[in-house]
Order: C-alpha cells, then sequence, then structure tokens
C-alpha cells in the first residue's frame, strides 16, 4: 500500500481490536481473516499492543495490520518498527502527523471537524478517519461536507454497530467503517475464534 485509500479499499469493515493479551493477537487475525477479513486495526490501548501487532505481522501474512490510536510520535515509530503496515490515529497533532509522515506508512489521520478535515487536506491528506463519527453527527455530518470537500474519502469509526454500517458505507464518501463489533471483549474472555469468524463473515458481506 502507498497511501491511505488504498486501506479504505480493503474491507468494506476495518476491525478495531483490543487485546489485552497477546497471546490472542495470532488467532484473533486469523480468525478474521478466515472470515474474510484482510485488514486489522490493533490498538495502543493497552501494555501488550506493540506485542500483538508484532506477532500478527510476522506469523499471519495474510493479513494487513496496521496500529490504531496512536497519539504521540513515539508510538508512531513505535509500531512502525513491529511490523505495523499502516497507522491510524484518532485525531492529529503537528508532532503525530510529522511523525506519522516520517514512518514512510500509509495512515489515516482523524479528524472530527470540517475544519480539521480541510487542514489535512491542505498537507495532501484526503483518505481520513471520521472520529467519533456517531458523536460528531454521523451520516448526516458526512453527508454535508460532502458539497465543499468532495476531495475526502473517510474510515468513520466511533459508535458505528452492524446495523447502522450500512447507512454508512451507502455514503460515496465513505470506503469502509471502524468498528469493534467483530471482536466483542466476550468473545475474547472465552477465546471463541469461531464466533469472530462468523462476525467477519458478516462484516465482509457488507461490501
Amino acid at each position: 500500500m502507498s497511501n491511505g485509500h488504498e486501506l479504505l479499499e480493503l474491507s468494506p469493515v476495518m476491525p478495531v481490536v483490543v487485546v489485552d493479551d497477546a497471546a490472542d493477537a495470532v488467532p484473533v487475525a486469523k480468525a478474521l481473516s478466515a472470515g474474510g477479513i484482510r485488514v486489522i486495526e490493533l490498538t495502543l490501548r493497552t501494555p501488550v499492543a506493540l506485542d500483538a501487532i508484532e506477532r500478527v505481522a510476522s506469523q499471519v501474512p495474510e493479513a494487513v495490520v496496521g496500529a490504531g490510536t496512536v497519539t504521540t510520535p513515539e508510538q508512531a515509530k513505535q509500531a512502525a518498527d513491529a511490523g505495523a503496515k499502516f497507522l491510524v490515529t484518532p485525531g492529529c497533532t503537528d508532532r503525530v502527523l510529522e511523525a506519522a509522515f516520517g514512518t514512510g506508512l500509509p495512515f489515516l489521520p482523524g479528524a472530527g471537524t470540517v475544519s480539521e478535515a480541510m487542514r489535512l487536506a491542505e498537507l495532501g491528506l484526503t483518505a481520513l478517519k471520521f472520529f467519533p463519527a456517531e458523536p460528531s453527527g454521523g451520516v448526516q455530518f458526512l453527508k454535508a461536507i460532502a458539497g465543499p470537500l468532495p476531495q475526502l474519502r473517510f474510515c468513520p469509526t466511533g459508535g458505528i454497530t452492524a446495523e447502522t454500517a450500512r447507512s454508512y458505507l451507502a455514503l460515496p464518501t465513505v470506503g469502509c467503517v471502524g468498528g469493534s463489533w467483530l471482536t466483542p471483549k466476550d468473545a475474547l474472555a472465552a477465546k471463541d475464534f469461531d464466533r469472530i469468524t462468523a462476525l467477519a463473515q458478516e462484516a465482509s458481506a457488507l461490501g
């Protein structure tokens, strides 16, 4: 992948995965891949996240694994060093943007307002994460800004469910949606990877 737009085309749903046990990372990635989901955003919200990314990158070649919740320049570099193929940020500061560019990886910078989206577009970034999607206006927000900013495409994330995903994916400015419902906490706790595969199959059918 050379840019964020290619990220948006890998799957209709980008699973937002939080793992508390690094040993779960590989079976989760394989379960998602078995269900037709090629891309995985492993969030840097737990102490084992970088280890989890490294395991998936080295052991599940069929999966495109990236690092989500990148909020510091240090995390951007650490994720790249761990083998992440892309980065996702919830928002953007100058230092985080500089670090993300410095990794050479494609990334989806987060934007939640029109001004943030315009600023990122000025920097040549036209594939964005819209976060937090539901609290920030959801489908109606994206419809409203499509007029003045038709060149932008989005991966909306935040509060989206299996039931609401279709309304986002119907928008021409949406390439994929991000969601945590593919890897529910109870399924991870029970190591019910068959359930994760089934949820992935349902999600891949949305495309």
